[in-house]
């Protein structure tokens, strides 16, 4: 009945029979089924449009829209500890490292997978560890699990696997779990939830509900905290205990720290039952007795000083007593009590155990004669020879065994295990290589095959086993050294040829190659070493020491040394070369006189010549010189043809807030005017202006406000949100508003044109009047009419639908009418127009009703 409600009503056929079901593989039923499914998806999305947006228009999340992130954490958080701070009075103290988990699920990459090194999204499936609270992602997790089995399963044989059940460790803290326990599903930090949906109110990965799990160690109450990761807190309910030794009264505390001592002593018998415990008072067992005494052995023959815990003691004489029997003695070392009967009297049992024999202690129980009969160790047969002492021989009995994969049979001893030579075809769990072993019997192991795929960093290979998927990162690291090796940084397998090699603090050791003995200190480094800043001091055909710097290994272009055969020819040889350069003339002065070393004849004082230039601003600044009189001239203020011309920039003070220079070199006479454009911001910091510098800094401060002004309307923002009035300008917008904007109602419909300074001043208000109550009113009583209306509808359509489903099972009417009789086959239309016109109705409705409140 009820597949006879999933499925439309099939159009009954000629002669009052039923027609095939079109869903039993017709191709016509299944594109009726197809055309439904369709119908019945646009259905449900315009229902949820029109629920959407009546749910948008009527509720208000302004505020909650305009929070940002960190509010939002602030609420999350208060919400997850509520339930625990009532408890205790607001004290969140003993929350930190569980507030810590908690805010590092929310920070963007502070949750780091340890498997493959990436961020934990919080749309991801997640495993937590329940000794460390690690979180995974849960492939990572699954694969680090199936590659520990592998490894630990790998060195057993073919009958020893899959009998054991071997642990895998967590990543992080070495938890070891079974592998029973290998993650599967997606659940929430309370695992009560599978595949927890992705809310923006809650903790990432958290359901919401109450965590109820209990406290470690048990206290026999549950978490109050919300679906949380990391550890829970401490107990905070409030119990009424005593102390450890029960001595003094019960006080109420905390669950979480319930155990106390009043530091009285403990007062109770120790285990030697002659003294008390002395020690303050204390949890668990107290400890052994210190004290020493001197105690007996147990048989009684020997005394030693021992300590008082441990009374019971054993020397290592044997027994030695004569037992009943008369002919043998006690075996026994140190033992308490009578040492008992002999071992060999009494009635002893043959060796196959079917006779018994009452016989002296002194001689041996013989073999009866019959069959032993003992269950050899295949567990099938039984021993054929006669009573005997000692093992049993194997079992030599043929027998009809089949192979261990059961696809062959053979006749052979029992003892024998029988393993035929047809290799399994089998896939194995990597889904690439077969399992190919000798008569397996169907529980393939993993597979034994390395990985061997190069891993990202190029130089290693996977070392797991045979698997699907990526590889892990490369586990191993490579030092980075610097030049002297002496500083050494570990890096990641295969970042070693991007990363930059380390500083190094310690001096570089190479010997010098010039003629210094020792070189400049520098620190290690890679490539050569820098050139030698030190003073030359070698000694001069004059006796002086050179004192210009190092010049041992000067590069020189090297020209003229090789002629290339043709174009193609490479150049073999370097444009420059090393060499070792001459010491420059002496440049000593000799005692008699103030020229230098190497030179001779008249000198100059070295004093400037101080000649005014042409430009009547400077005088020459060049070294005591000759110069040449022109025309007879012969005064010694004005410069000659030898000194230096006058090459810098004008230098005299330009007029005030002018930043340009004098366009003119240095010159006689007054600068002329600026008239270089200034480029600078209107006032409002939208257009651009190019003012001429002369008019900007003879203007005073009202032009200059008046001249930096684009001359258009302020675009700036009245903290009401309205753009300023006035024309570009300096300084702080008036706050006075005029705008006039539109006051509406709570129910949008009545509306009020005001200034937006008296809104803002809370002068103004508007309320809704008694016609927006009553459409309110009446647009929820269209709404019910449309649910009730579409519940009617849908049991007209079921109670028709079982109708027809029953007549199909009626079978064909014996009336010979209704062979003639022809049912005319309903339209597609006339079957759905009712289910079409439901919700473009129900959408229409409140379409209107919108837009009569929003035209209002």
């Amino acid at each position: 009945r009820a597949g006879a409600a999933a499925r439309p009503p099939a159009p009954k056929g000629r002669g009052g029979g039923c027609a095939p079901v079109a869903a039993s593989g017709g191709e016509g039923g299944g594109v009726e089924l197809s055309s439904q499914r369709r119908f019945d998806e646009i259905k449900k999305a315009n229902q949820a449009a029109a629920k959407k947006l009546v749910e948008d228009q009527f509720s208000s999340s302004s505020e909650d829209d305009d929070e940002d992130a960190e509010v939002k954490q602030g609420k999350i958080l208060a919400k997850t500890f509520t339930i625990y701070t009532s408890q205790t009075d607001g004290d969140a103290s003993e929350l930190e490292r569980t507030r810590q988990y908690v805010n590092e699920a929310f920070q963007s990459g502070a949750m780091t997978c340890l498997i493959c090194i990436a961020s934990v999204k919080r749309n991801q499936a997640v495993w937590s560890c329940c000794g460390c609270f690690c979180i995974f992602h849960l492939v990572c997790i699954q694969k680090w699990a199936k590659d520990s089995l592998f490894l630990v399963s790998s060195p057993l044989t073919d009958d020893d696997f899959g009998k054991k059940d071997y642990p895998w460790p967590c990543p992080k803290c070495r938890f070891e779990y079974k592998r029973s326990e290998t993650p599967s599903r997606y659940y929430c930090y309370c695992g009560k939830v599978e595949n927890p949906p992705l809310d923006p109110w809650l903790v990432p990965h958290s359901c919401g509900q109450i965590c109820e799990r209990e406290f470690k160690p048990p206290c026999g109450h549950k978490c109050l905290l919300l679906c949380h990761p990391g550890p829970c807190p401490p107990c905070p309910k409030m119990v009424t205990t005593t102390c450890h030794c029960k001595k003094a009264k019960p006080v109420p505390r905390r669950c979480s720290a319930k155990e106390w001592s009043c530091h009285l002593p403990c007062g109770r018998l120790l285990l030697c039952g002659q003294h008390t415990c002395e020690n303050p008072c204390h949890a668990g067992n107290c400890q052994p007795c210190p004290r020493v005494s001197k105690q007996r052995c147990i048989c009684g023959r020997q005394t030693a000083e021992r300590l008082c815990a441990s009374p019971q003691w054993q020397c290592d004489q044997v027994c030695g007593k004569a037992l009943p029997c008369g002919n043998h003695t006690c075996e026994q070392v140190c033992h308490a009590g009578p040492c008992g009967d002999c071992p060999r009297s009494g009635k002893r049992s043959c060796p196959c155990g079917k006779s018994k024999f009452t016989l002296p202690c002194t001689e041996d129980v013989p073999t009866c004669g019959d069959s032993c009969d003992k269950v050899l160790e295949c567990g099938i047969h039984k021993c054929s020879q006669r009573c005997h002492r000692g093992p049993c021989e194997i079992c030599r009995q043929e027998v009809e065994k089949q192979c261990r994969c059961g696809k062959h049979t053979k006749r052979m001893p029992c003892h024998k295990p029988y393993l035929c030579e047809t290799k399994c075809t089998k896939i194995r769990d990597c889904q690439k290589h077969q399992c190919r072993r000798k008569c397996c019997s169907g529980n393939c192991p993993p597979c034994d095959q390395v990985c061997g795929r190069t891993l990202g960093c190029r130089n290693h290979k996977c070392p797991s086993g045979c698997h699907r998927g990526s590889c892990n990162p490369c586990p191993e690291t490579v030092d980075v050294k610097c030049n002297c090796g002496k500083t050494v940084i570990k890096v990641p397998c295969g970042r070693e040829r991007t990363i930059k090699p380390p500083k190094c603090k310690q001096l570089c050791s190479r010997p010098p190659t010039c003629h210094h003995p020792t070189q400049e200190k520098h620190y290690c480094h890679f490539g050569r070493c820098p050139p030698c800043r030190q003073s030359c001091q070698k000694t001069l055909v004059c006796g002086h020491l050179c004192p210009v710097p190092c010049h041992d290994e000067a590069l020189v272009k090297q020209t003229g040394l090789h002629q290339s055969a043709g174009p193609w020819e490479q150049p073999s040889e370097p444009a420059f070369i090393q060499t070792a350069l001459p010491c420059p003339p002496c440049q000593v002065p000799v005692p008699v006189s103030p020229l230098p070393c190497h030179s001779a004849g008249p000198y100059s004082c070295k004093r400037p010549c101080g000649r005014l230039l042409n430009c009547q601003n400077h005088t020459c600044m060049k070294e005591c010189h000759h110069v040449t009189k022109i025309n007879g001239s012969a005064d010694g203020k004005k410069a000659g043809p030898e000194c230096l011309q006058c090459e810098e920039e004008c230098t005299k003070p330009r007029p005030p807030g002018c930043s340009h220079r004098c366009v003119l070199p240095c010159h006689p006479g007054d600068c002329p005017s600026c008239l270089q454009m200034l480029k600078i911001k209107c006032h409002c910091k939208l257009s651009v202006l190019y003012i001429e510098c002369l008019k900007l800094t003879s203007a005073d401060l009202k032009e200059k406000d008046l001249l930096t002004s684009c001359k258009n309307q302020c675009p700036k923002e009245l903290p009401c949100g309205h753009r300023c009035k006035e024309i570009c300008h300096s300084g702080c917008c008036p706050l006075n508003c005029n705008q006039k904007v539109k006051l509406r109602c709570p129910c949008k419909r009545l509306k009020k044109e005001v200034q937006c300074s008296k809104i803002q001043e809370g002068q103004v208000s508007l309320e809704c009047d008694a016609l927006c109550k009553e459409m309110k009113r009446k647009a929820s009583e269209i709404k019910e009419a449309e649910a009730k209306a579409a519940i009617e509808e849908e049991k007209r359509r079921q109670q028709a639908e079982l109708e027809a489903f029953e007549n199909r099972l009626k079978g064909r009417r014996k009336n010979k009418r209704r062979k003639d009789e022809v049912e005319i086959e309903q339209s597609s239309w006339q079957k759905y127009k009712n289910l079409i016109m439901l919700p473009v109705f129900g959408v229409a409705v409140v379409m209107i009703a919108w837009l009569m409140v929003y035209n209002d």
